[in-house]
């Protein structure tokens, strides 16, 4: 079957650093889905293990943790998959990845795929509509009220893949008011269209931003990007005994400046489910089905903004590239593979 991988960790600007490939089709196991992969979609995460996790010893690393596609064969203990489905998901952070025309997947992680979007748009949503959603309602309970707070949330990096799908979340499935970050005027007009009641600059001291608007002090913060850069900012800005979550990286982050306002930390990180096999795994499929029913219904968009083309090595480079420069908004997706 065709891939994409790489044999070793190589900047992206290096042809090598992924490289068309023929490997052997995988067999399910009892519990997977063999699905034959229509569209798959590029995420940081993407990067950082292509800059990160080295093959084994001769081997090969297949990156790609969003596909949308048919399903080919199902496992002997799956229930609820038939061969023919359309289906849409993340995977799991420590299995071959979906840039391959066929991909095993625990069928337990897998969403029926949106019948109103075609494969491109669908390809676009699981992995980090997964992650909005965990960090909205498991992370941080948007359900429940912050004392004396704004009833409002702060999205940092609004128009990132994740922060495109928080904003519909959280405008169609809470009464907060929205408030997101961008530092262009397109990005910020993104956000605007998505939904966000109210778009402040990053760019500038958060906390003063936020003010300007005159709501509050709110209660939850959902931070994307440079949560380490804006942590001082969002303490100052965030009301007392409020949340924040985040989903980036730093390499620092000082925890000692929430004590004094008494605010709880939440870290999301979508694959915690798959690599640890929880009790609550099937969680995934479920909000991945509650994800597509809202599409259908017209309630949430796909966040698709660029289609790439073919799905090879050539493609995925640029891909990587944009996502490394730090300028992609919403989702890059790349379609089929060439015969």
């Amino acid at each position: 079957m065709r891939a994409v991988g790489y044999r070793k960790s190589l900047p992206i600007t290096d042809p090598e650093s992924l490289i068309d490939l023929d490997l052997p089709a995988p067999e399910p196991g009892p519990g997977d889905l063999l699905v034959k992969v229509e569209a798959i979609s590029v995420n940081p995460v993407d990067t950082k293990v292509r800059r990160r996790a080295e093959p084994e010893p001769g081997g090969v690393k297949v990156l790609g943790w969003d596909a949308a596609g048919t399903v080919a064969a199902v496992g002997a203990e799956v229930a609820g998959f038939s061969p023919g489905d359309a289906v849409f998901y993340a995977g799991d952070l420590t299995r071959p990845g979906t840039n391959a025309q066929l991909h095993c997947v625990d069928a337990r992680i897998v969403g029926h795929k949106p019948a109103s979007l075609d494969w491109a748009q669908a390809a676009a949503l699981p992995l980090t509509g997964i992650t909005a959603w965990e960090t909205l309602f498991d992370r941080l309970d948007t359900a429940k009220p912050v004392p004396g707070a704004a009833p409002a949330i702060l999205i940092v990096g609004g128009a990132g893949g994740v922060g495109s799908v928080a904003i519909q979340l959280a405008r169609q499935l809470t009464d907060l008011t929205v408030i997101a970050t961008a530092s262009r005027p397109d990005t910020a007009q993104w956000c605007r269209d998505l939904g966000a009641h109210h778009v402040v600059d990053h760019a500038r001291p958060l906390a003063a931003e936020v003010a300007a608007l005159g709501l509050g002090a709110p209660g939850l913060v959902f931070s994307t990007t440079a949560t380490d850069a804006h942590l001082a900012g969002i303490v100052e800005l965030i009301a007392p005994q409020g949340r924040l979550a985040l989903i980036d990286d730093p390499e620092r982050l000082d925890v000692a400046l929430l004590k004094r306002k008494s605010l709880s930390l939440h870290w999301e990180f979508m694959f915690t489910r798959s690599m640890f096999g929880t009790r609550d795994i099937a969680a995934q499929g479920a909000l991945l089905d509650e994800i597509a029913r809202l599409v259908d219904a017209g309630r949430l968009r796909t966040t698709l903004n660029e289609h790439f083309g073919r799905i090879d090595a050539q493609n995925l480079r640029r891909a990587h590239a944009l996502i490394e420069s730090g300028r992609a908004k919403g989702k890059i997706v790349l379609e089929g593979f060439s015969e």
